[in-house]
């Protein structure tokens, strides 16, 4: 068994986490599923109102007595929810995405006195040193092969970068990860564990629509393509971060029109949550990583936990040392 200073820490069987993504698509049921495999779920509430979160919290803790998580954007200016979230009592409560000149600290300092763990998550090293003094205690970086909102470098490059930047901090890699491989290589590269999104929406227990599943497997991974336009459509901006998504019809639409969507935006923005609604997958901003290449079926989350970490296991026991002369 692969145990890590994240598992002691979190209290957890696996350094295996579900990335903090909306509850439309990491489902109470997904992230039970997560945990009673070994590993931690990690749920976004921002934008859920207080009674939203306390039933969400209900809901996870109904299916399963282990440690979840409850994931905030900083840049949100929502102290009624993040207060709620910290309510709720999570084992570990996840940051991301603050404004350059946002103070880090009360907002750790809160979840400590809720007697919650904290994670930060950054796209740069600079964001990791942030979160190490605001006294975060798991630092998650995150490279730009991630799905859905990133910075600009890769994780084979940042990892190592933040891992040297914040030791003896425990960090999860995140952004390309979707087999036994990538935890292997995030151990390798002095990772605690690792953090998946892509991975998970190609399950059984998530929320995704079978449709946009269906698109996660059948891509190569290459068809995805940094942009802003889903951030035009909603009209929302993310401090330091683009989007990676399906380059599908709907974001062909608007490549080089950026202008013409800002005049539409409400328009597009309406057809966007139809399109999601009914299951069109070339109408509506396809949020998945570079990883979507390395995924070829829908598995149980519990079956998939589990074989992320026999594969890994097996790469490290049996493959690595050979390798080694003596």
């Amino acid at each position: 068994m692969i145990r890590t200073s994240v598992c002691e820490l979190l209290g957890i069987e696996h350094p295996v986490a579900l990335g903090g993504m909306p509850t439309l698509y990491n489902t109470p049921v997904l992230a039970a599923a997560v945990s009673e495999a070994g590993g931690i779920r990690i749920i976004g509430c921002t934008y859920l109102g207080a009674g939203e979160i306390a039933e969400l919290a209900a809901a996870v803790r109904e299916r399963t007595d282990r440690p979840f998580g409850l994931n905030s954007l900083m840049f949100v200016d929502d102290e009624a929810g993040y207060a709620a979230s910290l309510e709720a009592a999570p084992a570990l409560v996840s940051l991301a995405w603050p404004r350059r000149d946002q103070d880090l600290g009360p907002w750790v300092d809160a979840a400590h006195a809720a007697g919650s763990k904290v994670s930060f998550m950054t796209a740069d090293v600079e964001g990791a040193l942030r979160g190490a003094e605001a006294g975060a205690d798991v630092i998650v970086a995150q490279g730009t092969e991630a799905g859905g909102h990133v910075g600009r470098m890769a994780l084979s490059a940042l990892l190592p970068m933040v891992v040297d930047a914040v030791a003896p901090l425990p960090v999860l890699a995140a952004g390309g990860v979707a087999d036994g491989r990538g935890l292997a290589a995030s151990l390798a590269y002095g990772a605690d564990g690792v953090l998946l999104g892509t991975r998970f929406l190609a399950t059984e227990e998530s929320g995704l629509h079978p449709e946009f599943k269906r698109r996660i497997v059948e891509s190569d991974g290459h068809d995805t393509v940094l942009t802003e336009i889903p951030d035009l459509t909603t009209g929302m901006v993310w401090p330091g971060a683009m989007s990676l998504v399906q380059r599908n019809r709907f974001i062909e639409r608007w490549s080089g029109k950026e202008w013409e969507l800002r005049e539409h935006r409400a328009a597009a923005a309406d057809a966007v949550q139809l399109a999601r609604r009914s299951g069109d997958a070339d109408e509506a901003p396809m949020f998945f990583g570079q990883d979507a290449g390395l995924i070829d079926d829908v598995p149980r989350a519990a079956d998939l936990v589990s074989r992320i970490v026999a594969e890994a296991e097996t790469i490290i026991a049996d493959r690595l040392p050979p390798l080694v002369g003596k």
